[in-house]
């Protein structure tokens, strides 16, 4: 987005309740009395790191039934235990020791589970392989218990009185909202979550999301507080507002990491994190990195220095992604599984450029300078006025920042209503959703020199999701566009669960050279209608998410 920095080079953190020193990145615990080793209590493989840390998985569905640190559990609320989904059922959970590593595999019909120790670590590493559908399992989230880990930020999960849509969205009495779906960050945003509060780090290192779906932009659970305990998600798969087909296979390592209140190390980060000593430990679907390949472009032309530019790699199997140097777009993309993937530029979030490129194990694919045509980016064509810019994001207009942790209805949010006028703050005043129930029929006020009246003109609009097929139909003085199509967007919530991001999509409207008023001291008004024979009501009507509006020349 424009001004954000080069995200090859800014800290990705998501951290709660007391600020950790500036600059503290934790390592593993100094080694204790007790020797690394693990023991059978009966109900549970319990597993001793030798450092600071204690761990329980039951053996009879791969919970993770206890997770002590410096003698206090901080595992469980609710009564229930961390695991993937909501729990496995009855699995079969075997353990074995090799050398300075404990492996705990868990097998649950198609799906295995493994937790992975090291000698001195204060860490769990997990990982998960999904092969197929028959097994419901999205995440993995770990319980803490209440009164740990306080705080009540702006996306917190916190249970409020009253239900304002389906059975996970709440309204305080204040009038602000609250959900476990405001992650507010977009995986490209950060590469942990987690608390610390009284000298105790408790983080969710996440893996490199190589067999999640969505892309770098996508937002998706990260954690929840409420008055139960708190919790922090890895989501192997997430639904809401899905762009992509899911993936299957090994996801991680993800990491659960405790400190002495400080970051995790940068070491169990996602690109850097390196686990050669898991090579041998035989998991489903495991590819080392003698396996994987690398792609690097010497650099890319044709960007907007006020944008930041990301790579994605993407096929079925596989995605992942990279910033490109502000300074000439140089790039470099490690740890890929051998296939011939999309590559795609983006400028912001929209994309500007796809091309194709294959990976083979062990090598390194190297690209050539990618020339974005100047054509690619929307922003480059002459507009007699423009609303926006065109950076795939609702990015500038009213209430699009609020709208990532927030439901529309929050009393923070500005008025959804209210008309137009070009040459006035027209992007802080333009909605950035619009919906059929809601805010349909705005105007927009704009004058013409006597020129540009005497000449058809093309009108675009461009959104980044919708839902229930809402899209906008336009009028102009007495004129009226045809009604288009849908373009292909997500099936489930979006608008109101925390996310603009969709599949990009540019509406083109011709129109013609009658519509518009002669007289150049009169505005024209442009009314923009979102139609759909689809939606409920209200914030559940029929929606858009809005990147940009131009009137081209």
């Amino acid at each position: 987005m424009s001004g954000s920095p080069d995200r090859s080079v800014r800290r990705r953190t998501f951290v709660l309740g007391a600020t950790a020193a500036a600059g503290t990145a934790a390592l593993a615990g100094t080694a204790r009395a007790a020797a690394f080793g693990w023991s059978d209590d009966g109900s549970n493989y319990v597993v001793d790191t030798g450092a600071n840390l204690v761990f329980k998985v039951s053996k009879s569905n791969g919970d993770l039934t206890s997770l002590v640190y410096r003698g206090t559990e901080y595992q469980g609320y609710g009564g229930m235990n961390s695991h993937i989904e909501s729990g496995l059922g009855t699995s079969t959970v075997t353990i074995r020791q090799s050398g300075s590593t404990i492996l705990i595999s868990v097998a649950y019909g198609t799906l295995r589970h493994y937790y992975a120790a090291r000698s001195g670590e204060n860490n769990i590493y997990l990982w998960t392989h999904k092969a197929d559908t028959s097994v419901s399992a999205t995440r993995y989230i770990l319980r803490v218990k209440k009164g740990l880990f306080l705080n009540d930020e702006p996306d917190s999960y916190t249970y409020a009185p009253t239900t304002i849509e389906a059975s996970d969205v709440f309204a305080k009495s204040d009038g602000q909202t609250r959900s476990k779906h405001y992650a507010k960050r977009r995986v490209t945003d950060y590469d942990y979550v987690g608390w610390s509060a009284g000298g105790v780090g408790l983080w969710m290192v996440r893996s490199n999301h190589e067999k999640a779906s969505g892309g770098p932009f996508y937002r998706s659970l990260l954690r929840h507080q409420s008055a139960d305990g708190g919790g922090l998600y890895e989501i192997l798969y997430y639904g809401q507002n899905q762009t992509e087909d899911q993936r299957f296979g090994l996801q991680g390592p993800y990491v659960i990491a405790l400190t002495d209140g400080g970051a995790p190390s940068s070491s169990l980060f996602p690109g850097t994190l390196t686990t050669s000593w898991a090579d041998s430990l035989g998991m489903s679907g495991y590819v080392g990195a003698s396996g994987r390949g690398k792609v690097t472009g010497v650099g890319i032309t044709g960007r907007n220095a006020a944008y930041p530019y990301t790579v994605g790699l993407a096929n079925s199997a596989a995605q992942y992604w990279g910033p490109a140097r502000a300074s000439d777009g140089w790039f470099s993309i490690g740890g890929v599984l051998p296939g011939t993937y999309t590559l795609t530029v983006f400028k912001g979030e929209l994309a500007v450029y796809t091309g194709s490129v294959t990976v083979a194990a062990g090598g390194t694919t190297t690209l050539n300078t990618i020339a974005v045509p100047s054509s690619n980016d929307p922003s480059n064509a002459t507009a007699i006025w423009r609303i926006g810019d065109w950076n795939g994001t609702p990015s500038g207009f009213k209430n699009a920042d609020l709208m990532t942790y927030a439901h529309p209805s929050d009393v923070r949010a500005a008025a959804w209503t209210g008309n137009v006028v070009i040459g006035n703050n027209e992007t802080a005043s333009f909605p950035c959703y619009l919906w059929k129930d809601v805010n349909s029929g705005l105007l927009v006020y704009f004058r013409l020199t006597a020129a540009q009246a005497a000449a058809a003109h093309t009108l675009r609009i461009g959104v980044t999701t919708a839902y229930a097929n809402g899209r906008p139909q336009i009028g102009v003085n007495g004129w009226t566009s045809a009604i288009p199509s849908p373009p292909t967007q997500p099936g489930t919530r979006s608008l109101t669960n925390g996310s603009y991001r969709g599949n990009n999509h540019t509406f083109t409207y011709s129109v013609p050279a009658s519509a518009w008023l002669t007289d150049t001291g009169q505005y024209n008004v442009l009314r923009i209608d979102v139609v759909s024979g689809s939606g409920s009501t209200g914030y559940l009507s029929a929606g858009t998410s809005i990147d940009a509006i131009d009137l081209l020349a």
